[in-house]
């Protein structure tokens, strides 16, 4: 390596590692900012009026069930990662995500912030 290699920007580019540093730590807060005013919450798993969620462990459970009988059953094994990817799923699925009130001012910070960052770290990669 030599000296002009360590005098290389961000990605490898001749762009300025302080804009790339400033712009992600301006990524970061805006981040974090918008995403501390998202309200997550869960539904209910339902199928056809029925709460489904006990219906969603029986692949799980079979499997898990012929794992402890046989540790190399191949259809143990797609069952309880078919359960899981089910139960994965079903959670995802039922979230709901909400929006908390606030004022006019801190989301444009937050959306600023958030925009003006991710700008300035693509300025930093790019060659110049």
């Amino acid at each position: 390596m030599t000296d002009h290699d360590f005098r290389r920007g961000a990605g490898g580019t001749s762009g300025g590692i302080g804009t790339f540093l400033f712009g992600l730590g301006m990524a970061i807060a805006g981040g974090y900012l918008l995403t501390t005013q998202v309200t997550v919450t869960s539904g209910y798993w339902h199928w056809g009026g029925y709460n489904a969620f006990g219906l969603s462990l029986i692949p799980l459970l079979l499997g898990i069930g012929l794992l402890f009988f046989n540790g190399r059953s191949i259809a143990g094994w797609l069952l309880t990662f078919a359960g899981a990817v089910i139960i994965l799923a079903g959670i995802l699925t039922n979230l709901e995500i909400y929006f908390r009130p606030t004022s006019l001012f801190n989301t444009i910070l937050m959306l600023v912030l958030l925009a003006g960052g991710i700008g300035l770290i693509a300025r930093a990669v790019r060659a110049q």
